[in-house]
């Protein structure tokens, strides 16, 4: 079935809405609370949105544009979203939640029209317009899913987790790139039940090395928004093993994770 850029970017509104719902009621003095983390807050996860909302517009309507600031990035040393953060802490709650609106429906708007199959560059690889606004639902759910856990507030499981998934097993190989080891050869079949009730699969079904669980765990775990240890997975052989250790669905650096119990 050929990629619904419509139906992407009606996901991508529906997540922002949920997060909105956590953020519209919020006084300044909560934006500046500390989340699970390390030294970000709800108004640097909001701020990190919004600006590499603006990013990914850039590189679909500008794309010279893009690679020119993006040489320039690689020349100062990389991409570190700690420094972006850092710069737009003098602004206020209510200022980043504007903000955040903005970025966000002209992303929408953008990308709705764009071909699913258009390529686009980013920090990395270029990639595809559908493939950009789907990273785009994953980053949404996960730093909302901090936003949540700051609050204490508990999200209800929804079909867009399918997306947040589709990432995660993509993203296997770069996983184990980031640690600097190399793939195991063998396949890993992923059987995963949905909010709905069905069941979501990648990967050969007779694969020896396996994952299975809940897709919002699984979600939770490739995310990096729960340690491993305290999410509801079986995992069965080496090959599968060694990646739900260390599995990212975003791009960059090797993340830190949770700590063991934090959230349990």
């Amino acid at each position: 079935m050929p990629v619904s850029m419509q139906a992407l970017a009606d996901d991508l509104a529906a997540e922002s809405a949920d997060l909105r719902v956590l953020l519209a009621p919020l006084p300044d003095e909560d934006w500046r609370r500390d989340t699970p983390a390390v030294g970000w807050t709800i108004g640097d996860q909001v701020s990190h949105l919004a600006h590499f909302d603006d990013v990914a517009v850039r590189s679909a309507t500008d794309p010279d544009a893009f690679r020119a600031d993006l040489a320039r990035i690689a020349a100062a040393g990389g991409v570190d979203p700690d420094t972006i953060a850092a710069g737009y802490r003098d602004l206020s709650g209510a200022a980043l939640l504007t903000w955040f609106d903005d970025a966000r429906g002209r992303l929408v708007e953008v990308f709705r029209g764009l071909d699913p199959s258009l390529r686009v560059p980013w920090f990395g690889p270029p990639m595809s317009a559908a493939s950009s606004l789907t990273a785009r639902i994953m980053e949404t759910w996960a730093h909302g899913q901090d936003v949540a856990d700051t609050l204490g507030v508990t999200r209800e499981p929804t079909a867009r987790l399918r997306h947040v998934a589709h990432i995660g097993v993509g993203a296997r190989a770069f996983s184990f790139a980031a640690h600097g080891r190399p793939v195991p050869p063998e396949p890993v079949r992923v059987e995963l039940a949905a909010p709905g009730g069905d069941t979501w699969t990648w990967g050969p079904p007779d694969a020896a090395d396996r994952v299975t669980g809940p897709a919002l765990d699984f979600c939770l775990a490739v995310t990096q928004r729960r340690h491993r240890d305290d999410v509801d997975l079986a995992v069965t052989g080496p090959a599968a093993t060694a990646w739900v250790g260390i599995a990212q669905a975003f791009a960059g650096a090797p993340g830190t994770g949770r700590a063991r119990g934090a959230h349990r």
